[in-house]
Order: structure tokens, then C-alpha cells, then sequence
């Protein structure tokens, strides 16, 4: 896995004010229009909020809740590391595995266009690994 985290993903309970919040109120720049979801592209990293129950079903765990054999509630937030291709997440989802994460969601393809899947580090936090040929955050 290289060395950068690409996206942080803030689950919110309200994406019209939460953007007016991060866009308005602290001027952070707004990177297209996508429905559902809203991303501000930042040096070095992007944020993106995104609805807390679709950002908990999109990981496959409770929004509210225990995440499986994580030992913790769903903290409401997960990282995000793109990658260049769907073998990239493949690979990269193999890696942490063999570091000793657990994988919590199989890679496939999502419904926004890409490839994804999810992994838990050791302490519960949820990495997601993503090929997203809309955005370019490799």
C-alpha cells in the first residue's frame, strides 16, 4: 500500500447542511456535482461527506451499533485509499489482510461506476480501497 490517504469520508446526518457548513462557513472548494455525495478537494487530500446510514451500508456494518469483531461502535467516518485499477484494489485489499486486517467488505463494483471494498485495521477503523475512474485521487 503506498504511503497517502486520498479521501476521508465524513457520515453525516444531513448532506445539505453539513455542505453548507464546509463550503460556506469554512470556504473549503466544492469538486463537481455528484448527487448523494459531496467532495472538497483539499491539498494532498480530498473530504467527502456523505450520508452516516448509506456510508455504514455502503461498508456492510451497522450504522449504529457494533462493527463485527471490531470491538467498537461505527465511528461514522471511514479513510479512503485510491488506487489506479480494480487488480490495484485487489491487491491492495490482499495486503492488508496479510498485515492482518480484517477484510469487512469483499471488493466489487459499485454503483457509482467503480470498484471498492472495505478492510478493518486492528483497531476497528474502516479503510475503504477504491478504483474510482471518475475522480482522479491516485
Amino acid at each position: 500500500m503506498e504511503p497517502r490517504i486520498s479521501l476521508i469520508t465524513l457520515g453525516v446526518t444531513d448532506l445539505a447542511r453539513s455542505t453548507a457548513f464546509y463550503r460556506d462557513g469554512l470556504g473549503l472548494p466544492t469538486e463537481g456535482d455528484y448527487e448523494g455525495v459531496t467532495f472538497f478537494k483539499l491539498r494532498g487530500t480530498w473530504l467527502s461527506l456523505y450520508p452516516r446510514v448509506a456510508l455504514a451500508a455502503d461498508a456492510g456494518v451497522p450504522a449504529d451499533g457494533e462493527v463485527p469483531a471490531a470491538g467498537g461502535a461505527f465511528p461514522g467516518f471511514a479513510l479512503a485509499h485510491n488506487v489506479s485499477s480494480k487488480a490495484a484494489v485487489d491487491a491492495t485489499l490482499q495486503q492488508a489482510q496479510s498485515a492482518g486486517a480484517r477484510l469487512v467488505k469483499l471488493a466489487q463494483d459499485a454503483e457509482w461506476g467503480g470498484y471498492s471494498g472495505y478492510f478493518a485495521d486492528p483497531d476497528g477503523y474502516l479503510w475503504e480501497v477504491a478504483w474510482n475512474p471518475g475522480l482522479d485521487l491516485t
